[in-house]
């Protein structure tokens, strides 16, 4: 469950970096009946919002060589801490300390094994305003090719607590990710172990994406297909969760639908 409390370790925001801003607005204001918000008069980038409350962000992909892809943000007390946490346990800074403005303090890195992640020290705003509902974020997912190194990693760096779980059939092993001093009611996402050869999306490489909440899964994925994207996995039911598909956005940038299993 992810709250907008914002304890720390917990994920605050995501943002979108798309080649094409006004084309990746229309397709997830069809898709999820997002509506697109630019930043002001010049600028390439603004807010999506559900129902008036923000729940992500959306800039134009700039980084040379770089593949169009949701960020997850988590929420950190310092920034700098932070920093210095991940380079002493081998990650690499993207992009060090920064004040955008009244926001907070922002910082880009990617973990030893090449999974990018942010963090956000709050400022005057502090994070999305709606998790959990329908066109919202309510999960994390890490797909990387050392559990056991990604474990160490963002639990000495964000403070995590694991819990193991085996997936149906013998298919493997989900790691489930609460952050540190909450119950296991507010576990956030999950990591799994996947060969290099199932990660072509990054290359080879660990990637996270995030898994957005919807009404009805069957019906947001034929949504996906009819504004130029395409499914990588599903709709498939998953038992205790609910109902998924793993999708990609016109410009291959992944993220995940789920309809959740109700009581």
């Amino acid at each position: 469950m992810i709250t907008t409390d914002f304890a720390p370790g917990s994920p605050c925001w995501l943002d979108l970096g798309a080649p094409d801003v006004p084309a990746a607005a229309a397709f997830y204001g069809a898709v999820l009946g997002w509506e697109y918000a630019p930043m002001g008069e010049g600028m390439e980038g603004g807010v999506f919002r559900k129902d008036g409350k923000t729940v992500a962000g959306l800039g134009r992909l700039t980084e040379e060589g770089a593949r169009s892809a949701w960020m997850i943000y988590y929420s950190v007390p310092d920034a700098e801490a932070t920093t210095r946490a991940v380079e002493d346990r081998g990650g690499t800074v993207r992009r060090a300390p920064t004040e955008p403005g009244e926001w907070g303090r922002i910082a880009q890195y990617s973990d030893p094994l090449g999974g990018q992640f942010a963090v956000w020290q709050p400022g005057a705003h502090r994070g999305v305003e709606l998790t959990d509902e329908p066109g919202s974020l309510c999960w994390t997912e890490l797909y990387t090719t050392d559990a056991t190194a990604a474990k160490e990693f963002y639990g000495g760096v964000l403070g995590w607590r694991f819990g193991d779980m085996e997936l149906p059939g013998g298919s493997g092993t989900y790691t489930l990710i609460t952050p540190a001093g909450l119950p296991d009611e507010r576990t956030q996402g999950g990591l799994m172990t996947l060969a290099e050869a199932d990660l072509a999306l990054a290359h080879g490489r660990p990637y996270w994406h995030p898994v957005l909440a919807v009404a009805d899964c069957d019906e947001t994925v034929a949504r996906v297909t009819a504004s130029g994207g395409n499914i990588q996995m599903g709709p498939q039911d998953m038992p205790g969760v609910g109902r998924l598909a793993v999708c990609l956005d016109p410009s291959n940038a992944d993220f995940v639908v789920l309809a959740p299993a109700t009581a």
